[in-house]
């Protein structure tokens, strides 16, 4: 179950909510019966409407980045967000764009090999797409260093306004990557896999008679 408390329909008053609720759930309760036609429970609508206004921020952006007007090709747009839910560490940010790449009709190569894109086949990824998936390396691994070289590789591929889309669409990926994880939405409804293993009663992990 998500951290934050969902909000059931008979508590959804605003209009982005009922809407949202109408649309993606056919008039049912998301709480009460959840489910998608994707496959997800629906659970990161329901807590985002906690917040009205932050959901309609939220559905604002996601029609931003689908725009028909954006320079970006929506390929390369794809490629950045599903590294960046990769990268972050998101199952739902990961699964939810390897069905997005699915439907622009993108090779089951580039999907199964975003992982370790860097050790692909070669001919997997062409010289754009490589450099998009390293620039999303850096903006998420590296928190926006980017080395100069790599930028000037980028420019070969992009114009500006299509790098600034790139930026700010994956940098918006990582973002809900990072809430999807805080707040155990979906996919993310996760323990953490780090924990201690137990041992022997009394064990140590130094070697018996070794130095203390």
């Amino acid at each position: 179950m998500p951290r934050l408390r969902q909000v059931p329909k008979d508590e959804a008053t605003a209009p982005i909510v009922t809407t949202m609720y109408d649309w993606l759930f056919d008039g049912r309760d998301p709480v009460a019966e959840p489910g998608r036609w994707d496959g997800t429970t629906g659970d990161w609508w329901t807590v985002f409407a906690l917040s009205p206004d932050i959901l309609d921020h939220c559905v604002k952006g996601f029609g931003l980045y689908q725009s028909p007007t954006r320079a970006l090709d929506p390929r390369l747009r794809e490629l950045g967000q599903i590294r960046a839910g990769w990268a972050a560490g998101s199952q739902f940010v990961f699964s939810q764009h390897a069905k997005s790449m699915r439907e622009l009709e993108m090779p089951e190569e580039k999907i199964t090999h975003v992982p370790a894109w860097s050790v692909a086949p070669e001919g997997t990824y062409d010289a754009a797409e490589r450099a998009v998936l390293a620039y999303t390396d850096s903006l998420v691994y590296d928190h926006g260093r980017v080395p100069d070289e790599l930028f000037a590789e980028l420019e070969r591929h992009l114009d500006e306004v299509a790098i600034l889309e790139l930026t700010y669409i994956t940098t918006l990926y990582f973002q809900h990557a990072v809430m999807s994880k805080a707040l155990r939405t979906e996919f993310d409804d996760r323990d953490d896999p780090v924990v201690e293993v137990p041992g022997p009663p009394g064990a140590s992990a130094m070697h018996p008679g070794s130095a203390r």
